[in-house]
């Protein structure tokens, strides 16, 4: 199909030969004589050409001001104006309006069919990200979290209203694969800011240094392997949404900064003394319990306090089980359509073993369980035992599944998000000192560690308090 192109040209003889010209060039090239006729086929008529070539001074007024209305009324596409008596007042208000190129005739054709050709480039561009945009907004609405359950609808109600509201920041809670990333999507999507950038960071998953600098960017030099300027998160997110995944484990040094920018505004890169101005709104997210995470000092009390603007909290999928009849079709659907699988029915059994079990990873868990059993499945009949609920984590279905616990001489433990790191590590240690009644120097040498080492987490994780460790000397 021939991209659409709109000549604006009051030299019907110029207009025409410019019309037959790209015509043969692959063109639907449409031509209007007058100021009047361009704004029918824009304003009135609502075609959308690629590109469109307008002479700036008609008889019946100025290219620029209808080039000004269509802007206003977010019209795409690329402007090429022409002009006999160009003016640097005329180029400088094309440019502020976003033209593409500024042309003084006579302009060879040569030269305008190579402007045309990126002009077309840049469109089609455009056009991309305008229809990813639009395709994001469908996906991403408050519908997009299914469940008919009367806590999920409250949700919903919560994030529809949150979405109409120009917020400043936001902080998302729940357990982890309880769907804070999508709820994030759908608040920036849905809401005010939507035409703009929507940036997500793990801040788990970036040691400090080099989260420092993906927030913020740096100069040239600034450090070691520092060769050119890098815009941060915080800049790429401007007029648009900065997801910052897993909060709680930010250092308080990039809290503190964080924080910053959040009150003034504006951030310092990193090796540069200029300041920079941001307009973003911050989503922040974490399976931590972050007012817990303040009492014990591991998160600034102030960047809390202003973050928590707004505050929504998710709830684990244990407690909305009755979701599983909206929710198990619909991942079935979609790993059908993956893989090329027709699973089709869901024996009541299946819905029986789901219910008895309490999903400590939560949505994300259950999308891994569907896509098992969909993958392996040889009939229409979604397949129970490739469900494995519980499998490899030592749990079985009705038990407390997210407990570690001893198997013989073996130590089994979560890998579901249930547990934090030093959780796990002060479990183990634990556990080693108990199987060596307290002994510090047996407890080191089974876990391949020296007595220093052993001794200072014990006391990092206040394990004195279970019992009183001694060294084999003391015995």
């Amino acid at each position: 199909m021939a991209d659409p192109l709109l000549i604006i040209e009051d030299d019907t003889l110029f207009g025409r030969e410019l019309a037959r010209h790209f015509k043969g060039r692959g063109w639907d090239a449409d031509l209007a004589a007058s100021l009047k006729r361009a704004k029918q086929v824009l304003l009135e008529e609502h075609a959308e050409p690629l590109v469109i070539i307008a002479d700036m001074s008609l008889p019946d007024g100025n290219a620029l001001d209808l080039l000004e209305q269509a802007r206003a009324q977010n019209i795409p596409g690329e402007w090429i104006l022409l002009t006999g008596c160009g003016s640097v007042p005329d180029s400088v208000r094309a440019l502020r309006l976003g033209a593409y190129d500024f042309l003084e005739k006579p302009c060879p054709l040569a030269r305008l069919e190579i402007v045309v050709a990126g002009a077309r480039r840049s469109a089609q561009a455009q056009k991309r990200l305008r229809s990813q945009a639009t395709d994001e907004q469908r996906r991403y609405t408050p519908d997009s979290l299914i469940g008919c359950s009367e806590i999920m609808a409250q949700t919903r109600r919560m994030i529809a209203r949150l979405a109409e509201v120009p917020f400043s920041a936001l902080i998302i809670g729940g357990e982890t694969g309880t769907g804070k990333g999508l709820v994030a999507r759908i608040l920036h999507h849905s809401g005010p800011r939507a035409d703009g950038p929507m940036i997500e960071v793990n801040c788990a998953a970036l040691p400090r240094d080099l989260l420092e600098s993906e927030l913020f960017g740096h100069e040239a030099g600034a450090f070691t392997g520092a060769k050119g300027r890098h815009r941060g998160y915080l800049e790429q997110a401007n007029e648009g949404t900065l997801f910052l995944d897993e909060i709680a484990e930010m250092d308080l040094d990039l809290q503190t900064k964080l924080l910053t920018v959040l009150e003034d505004r504006s951030l310092r890169r990193l090796g540069s003394e200029k300041m920079v101005d941001v307009d973003v709104q911050i989503i922040a997210a974490s399976n931590r319990n972050l007012e817990e995470r303040v009492r014990d000092g591991s998160f600034r009390s102030d960047l809390f306090h202003r973050l928590s603007v707004f505050r929504l909290d998710l709830p684990p999928l244990r407690a909305r089980l009755d979701d599983l009849r909206d929710l198990v079709p619909a991942l079935i659907e979609e790993y059908n359509a993956r893989s090329g699988r027709s699973v089709r029915r869901v024996p009541e059994d299946v819905y029986a073993l789901m219910r008895d079990y309490d999903w400590p990873g939560n949505v994300r868990e259950l999308r891994n369980v569907i896509e098992r059993a969909v993958l392996l499945a040889d009939s229409e009949t979604f397949p129970a035992e490739w469900m494995q609920l519980g499998r490899g984590l030592g749990r079985t279905a009705g038990s407390n599944r997210s407990e570690p616990h001893l198997d013989g001489d073996r130590l089994v433990i979560p890998l579901d998000g249930s547990m934090a790191l030093d959780q796990m590590d002060s479990y183990i240690i634990r556990t080693a000192l108990e199987r060596s009644h307290w002994n510090v120097t047996a407890a080191a040498r089974a876990l391949g560690t020296t007595r220093e080492t052993l001794r200072y987490r014990v006391q990092k994780y206040g394990l004195m308090e279970h019992g009183e460790p001694a060294d084999e000397e003391s015995r």
